[in-house]
């Protein structure tokens, strides 16, 4: 059996938004461990910080960027701090999200619509568009979004996070179809049930509540936050060199479009 062969990205800048747990820790510390210098993007700079430290006391680079993805002028100065540290942006992965509890549609107030959008749509058009004129001028890079199963399949009783993670997929394809001739690839990933602070925020502490969910499952378990990472890192890595547009379900068969 030969040794299992890891992409290196020693000498590549790597952006994480949502860096401060879950998903996007996960893929702030894989990055730094492939060799990346890693630009962690938050809103709360404790947890933020907290993935650098354990970035750096493993030997790695890494940067706290506190940003609101929803603010332009935030995620503008996000990009410019990340190259200005760093001095360059190779990779990019929007991971930043909110959930929320499940609301009959009849019952959703636009307050709750506007937020939902605003940061788990929104938010990553802003980000691609500054990490996309970015990269346009510096040769090429990669982008990876982060969207759900509920970008594929709707998730009754969360039309705001069903609809918002579908305009993640169309944003993917447009900007992956637009930017190929400047060598920039962008694709999102779709994770299924996942064992996140988000997630265990949504199940609220009820063991029976997560033991129901669980069944549904193929695997009979949550997916793990460093088997997500796994999937934005190949993305952003040489190996997937021709890999664009594409939207690559994580779910351990729950999909299966």
């Amino acid at each position: 059996m030969t040794a299992k062969t890891v992409a290196d990205f020693s000498g590549k800048v790597a952006l994480v938004t949502g860096g401060g747990g879950g998903i996007g820790r996960a893929a702030a510390e894989l990055f730094a461990r492939r060799g990346a210098a890693v630009a962690v993007i938050d809103t709360q700079s404790n947890l933020g910080r907290e993935t650098v430290t354990r970035i750096e006391e493993a030997g790695g680079r890494a940067r706290f960027i506190e940003a609101d993805v929803t603010t332009e002028a935030s995620v503008a100065a996000m990009v410019a701090e990340t190259v200005t540290s760093f001095g360059a942006l190779h990779c990019a992965f929007n991971n930043a999200g909110v959930n929320s509890p499940m609301i009959p549609f009849h019952e959703m107030t636009l307050a709750e619509w506007n937020r939902m959008i605003a940061i788990n749509l929104t938010g990553v058009f802003l980000c691609m568009k500054h990490e996309l004129a970015h990269m346009r001028q510096a040769g090429g890079g990669a982008i990876v979004n982060t969207s759900s199963g509920a970008g594929i399949v709707p998730a009754p009783g969360m039309p705001h996070y069903t609809a918002a993670k579908h305009g993640v997929l169309g944003l993917t394809k447009c900007a992956a179809r637009e930017y190929a001739t400047s060598n920039i690839r962008v694709n999102s990933v779709c994770p299924g049930v996942i064992d996140t602070p988000m997630m265990r925020d949504f199940i609220a502490g009820k063991p029976d509540v997560e033991k129901a969910m669980v069944q549904t499952l193929p695997f009979k378990r949550m997916g793990r936050p460093e088997e997500i990472a796994e999937a934005v890192v190949w993305l952003c890595s040489d190996s997937a060199s021709f890999v664009s547009g594409d939207s690559m379900l994580v779910d351990g068969a729950t999909v299966c479009r």
